[in-house]
């Protein structure tokens, strides 16, 4: 008996589309998991590791959705094919059963290699970027989360002894730009 088609999606944020990575893909139950790669608590992830037993397959749009770091990446994928599950990465064309040869695992060796040299590529370029941006004057950062007004609000409940976990759940924002803003930075 074959086992199943467990699909597998990872986007950085809320917003971001999965509609993509496994569009057109009989697959029979879809893990989904809506935070960043370098994020190592992915709740969908470690449910996806549990749930998948011997003769399923693992299908995955790319390397880079599954891990970020190539002894991530390794990990993952032998963590699954010791249990008898076949990994397949859709972009690389690349599936890994665990009896795989030597040329296999030198593939999946370069391939998450270059995914994870790929990214602080990027990550670099990104820095740059906004050097130069601040360098012109073009760049302020990120724009605060709230107003003149609301900030000193948050400043005098706080100097007023309120506890600073509801403050910032109150105004939707985390403790440390709660601290952030009680400090003036």
């Amino acid at each position: 008996m074959s086992g199943q088609q467990i699909g597998y999606v990872r986007v950085s944020s809320e917003d971001q589309s999965v509609e993509r990575q496994l569009n057109g893909l009989h697959l029979d139950r879809v893990f989904i998991d809506k935070v960043s790669g370098k994020d190592t608590n992915r709740p969908e992830l470690k449910l996806l590791l549990s749930f998948a037993c011997e003769g399923d397959t693992v299908v995955i749009h790319s390397m880079d959705r599954l891990a970020r770091s190539l002894d991530n990446l390794r990990s993952l994928v032998k963590e699954l094919t010791t249990k008898g599950v076949q990994v397949k990465f859709i972009k690389e064309g690349l599936t890994f059963s665990g009896d795989d040869s030597p040329i296999a695992q030198l593939l999946l060796s370069v391939m998450g290699a270059f995914a994870e040299f790929e990214r602080s590529l990027i990550k670099e370029r990104q820095r740059e970027g906004i050097e130069l941006a601040k360098k012109r004057g073009a760049y302020r950062g990120r724009k605060k989360s709230l107003d003149t007004q609301e900030i000193e609000n948050i400043k005098r409940l706080a100097a007023e002894g309120n506890n600073k976990s509801h403050l910032a759940k109150q105004f939707g924002i985390s403790r440390e730009t709660l601290y952030r803003y009680i400090r003036g930075s």
